[in-house]
């Protein structure tokens, strides 16, 4: 015969409901102070991604600088349209049939210019390329330089739809798709603003900046700041 201890240990093999009850509220307490911090920490982890992308594009400006004693020229009034792209992978003029075009020194020919379109692609204000190789004896020769290497499909954006192509560097974190397209009719894609004809923020080099929005906040990213600033808009 059993003893009652046995039988009252035999009892107790599942759980009162108020004991799964008290389970699933400390579950649930978990669960709201794991999952905040989780999500914060995986907006710190983005932010500090773009933060490391602004950097790499400073460290290829200045070397830009170093070598043409300028800073890469910008799209006077289209600071979220500028040729970064071109002038920091360096350019090539070369013969493409009948057509003069600008090729970036990695070849990529889907992002090739016409020489004579350069301004129809980026406005009247932009002419041409200053880090181009050109033709020429000795003396007057010039060569291109690649500045900002390594870059991945998510760093750049290449419109191949209109007439002619064109290139823009890119944030690797793409705007939400409710948010208003910064480029025109292009939803979702996130370009480096750049202004060096006239930076507010700092007067004597350039401006540099792009918005995320993380958390449902815009995060602007920035060479003037460096933290970051939460904006209204993108």
């Amino acid at each position: 015969m059993k003893n009652l201890n046995q039988t009252r240990r035999q009892g107790r093999t599942a759980f009162t409901l108020i004991e799964l009850l008290v389970v699933i509220a400390i579950i649930g307490v978990l669960a709201a102070l794991i999952f905040p911090a989780l999500r914060a920490a995986k907006i710190s982890s983005t932010r500090s991604k773009v933060q490391t992308e602004l950097r790499q594009i400073e460290i290829a400006i200045e070397a830009y600088k170093s070598k043409f004693g300028i800073y890469p020229p910008d799209n006077p009034g289209r600071p979220e349209f500028n040729q970064l792209f071109y002038e920091l992978q360096g350019t090539t003029n070369v013969i493409v049939g009948p057509t003069n075009v600008f090729r970036t020194l990695d070849g990529r020919t889907e992002a090739e210019i016409p020489v004579a379109s350069v301004s129809t692609a980026f406005g009247a204000g932009v002419a041409g390329f200053v880090n181009c190789s050109k033709a020429g004896s000795a003396d007057d020769s010039k060569i291109a330089e690649k500045f900002l290497s390594g870059l991945r499909p998510d760093h750049y954006f290449i419109s191949t739809n209109g007439v002619p192509a064109w290139g823009v560097l890119v944030c690797p974190v793409p705007l939400p798709l409710n948010v208003p397209a910064v480029l025109p009719n292009l939803p979702g894609v996130n370009p480096w603003r750049y202004n060096s004809s006239s930076p507010v923020h700092n007067p004597k080099s350039y401006d540099l900046w792009v918005d995320v929005v993380l958390g449902g906040k815009t995060n602007r990213i920035s060479n003037w700041n460096k933290n970051y600033e939460i904006v209204s808009t993108p």
